[in-house]
């Protein structure tokens, strides 16, 4: 099991923040012969990001929802999202040429879905947890006396600042 934080937990970052959820929902349970390839398409384009410093994936969860497993990505920058995105050479533009091309042979059994937003500022609070989340993907700082409560934490300039705050 990871090692626990004690205490209260914030991230800290400076720049630009992307956020950036991707999923699938597998509409037809019964048909693993179209979503199971379509859900193997993600583990080399997760590996591929993170072997890249340069990438600008900063980091990822995974997680599971009603429909089907999605993931919350966090990036350095939108430029180098959609660069990946577009990129030939990279993983993504073939699993998607592959995708659309099964969906036209199977459509309705699984779905892709994703949705991007670009964050000005974000407040995080983590207790007695591991360390996950946008403070796992920035930098884990303990809360300090002046961002003890939610407000102060995203009113602070110094979380997370496109302007450079």
């Amino acid at each position: 099991m990871a090692s626990i934080n004690p205490g209260r937990m914030t991230h800290r970052h400076d720049g630009e923040l992307v956020v950036f959820h991707i999923g699938m929902t597998i509409n037809r349970w019964w048909r693993p012969d179209v979503w199971l390839p379509v859900l193997g398409e993600m583990g080399p384009m997760l590996r591929e990001l993170s072997a890249d410093a340069e990438s600008g994936l900063l980091g990822y969860t995974q997680l599971i929802g009603p429909g089907g497993p999605y993931i919350v990505q966090y990036w350095s920058s939108l430029e180098k999202l959609y660069a990946y995105a577009s990129a030939p050479t990279q993983a993504h533009r073939p699993a998607w040429t592959r995708f659309n091309r099964r969906a036209r042979k199977a459509a309705g059994v699984v779905g892709i879905w994703h949705e991007t937003y670009l964050v000005d500022r974000a407040e995080s609070i983590f207790v007695a947890t591991p360390s996950m989340g946008l403070p796992k993907a920035t930098s884990m700082v303990p809360v300090g006396p002046r961002r003890d409560t939610a407000a102060a934490r995203l009113a602070d300039g110094r979380t997370v600042s496109s302007s450079g705050r």
